[in-house]
């Protein structure tokens, strides 16, 4: 049995990654989330410019396995200088 409010692994989960249009941010990003989560499909990522086409978001959705590989997911999107914003 879980504890209350403690996620259930293993679990689909969506991690958004945000950076500027033109830069490498897709392909680097999915080489960092496919490192640590497997092989994504090409349904389970999509992406959407901004209004003004500045920027884009990537939303990858991951078999999460547990909370230690979510946070490596995120510090490692986080140290990449393509990347300004993961959630």
């Amino acid at each position: 049995m879980s504890e209350p409010g403690k996620p259930v692994f293993p679990m689909e989960f969506p991690i958004k990654v945000m950076g500027r249009h033109g830069s490498d941010v897709r392909a680097l990003s999915r080489q960092i989330v496919e490192k640590h989560a497997g092989p994504l499909n090409d349904d389970k990522v999509r992406d959407r410019p901004s209004a003004a086409a500045n920027f884009v978001s990537v939303t990858y959705v991951i078999r999460a396995r547990s909370q230690d590989q979510l946070d490596a997911i995120y510090r490692e999107l986080t140290a990449c200088e393509a990347v300004l914003m993961a959630l």
